[in-house]
């Protein structure tokens, strides 16, 4: 029963703070004012955009494996290579050989010699036209068969995953503005070139995978890397666009504020509208280019008079 004197002190701090906040509050509301502006509507561009995320990927990934166990001798390119089919990229030793060329070596270099024209070496060529990716082992190194030397890459995409309640928005051929996470002010333009058959479950939700090939592939783009894309599914040119806050929308029907022709009276005009994106809709029929568009919204200013004081703030007494 000591703290009870405490506990009475702090609940009488609450209960005052609390009446002081209060107080203000329910002042400053008296504050509130309406902002009114005029606009016309405007013709411009519009599109409704799907956003998904992503990553840098090969769309055919080949890993470049020796047929036989051995060493690698000599690796003639580097991450980055471009390469042709059929063009060598490695040469290797087989067990045999190698073993053959250490004992050799203990002979000088004319041995070395006879035995490397008679035991050729075993030439790893690109399957494929394409990109290094990876160089994965350096000469000098044993390998097995299932081990992969380089892993080469055809072209990068963009394997976009995307919830099943937007696949059916998706088409082939549809144009996709790509960025990267760590190239945020580089906008990259791409098509959609294949949507996956199956889908795939993440976290519950049912995905489909779409690649994105870029239309051209930057120098800095690389495998792995965190991508947002904005697939377009519509857009239209040289419309009539309205803003959205200037919409008034009641039960199933669009209006907006017009200012009239005389005596500065506001009208309502119900509206058409087509396509809609964050910011404007298309508008169909109803409103003009000639037309002014009245927009109010709610502007909160302080009050004037503001004589709302702390109790716990100290005050002069007067004499």
């Amino acid at each position: 029963m000591k703290n009870r004197p405490i506990i009475i002190i702090v609940v009488l701090i609450l209960a005052g703070a609390g009446f002081y906040l209060w107080k203000n509050t329910a002042k400053g509301k008296n504050g509130s004012n309406t902002v009114v502006r005029e606009i016309k509507p405007v013709y411009g561009n519009i599109q409704s955009v799907i956003s998904a995320t992503g990553t840098v990927q090969p769309q055919n990934r080949l890993e470049v494996k020796p047929a036989i166990n051995g060493r690698v001798e000599e690796i003639l390119v580097n991450e980055g290579d471009r390469v042709k089919k059929g063009q060598t990229l490695a040469f290797m030793s087989s067990m045999d050989r190698a073993a053959l060329l250490d004992a050799a070596a203990a002979q000088g270099n004319e041995t070395i010699k006879y035995w490397s024209e008679v035991y050729k070496q075993v030439p790893l060529t690109a399957p494929i036209d394409g990109e290094v990716i990876v160089r994965a082992v350096e000469p000098g190194q044993s390998v097995t068969t299932s081990s992969a030397v380089l892993v080469l890459s055809d072209r990068l995409i963009v394997s976009a995953q995307l919830d099943e309640t937007d696949i059916g928005k998706i088409k082939t051929g549809q144009r996709v503005t790509i960025t990267l996470d760590a190239y945020p002010n580089e906008d990259i333009k791409g098509t959609v070139d294949h949507i996956a058959y199956e889908s795939r479950l993440i976290n519950n939700v049912t995905i489909y995978d779409v690649e994105i090939l870029p239309e051209q592939v930057p120098e800095f783009f690389r495998s792995g890397m965190s991508a947002n894309v904005e697939i377009v599914e519509k857009s239209k040119e040289n419309v009539l666009l309205i803003p959205n806050e200037a919409l008034i929308k009641e039960k199933e029907e669009v209006f907006v504020k017009i200012a009239g022709m005389a005596g500065g009276q506001i009208e309502l005009k119900k509206l058409k509208l087509g396509m809609t994106d964050d910011i404007h809709s298309e508008v169909i029929s109803g409103l003009n280019p000639n037309d002014t568009v009245v927009i109010e919204s709610k502007g909160f200013s302080l009050p004037k008079n503001n004589t709302g004081t702390n109790p716990f703030m100290p005050s002069r007494r007067a004499h």
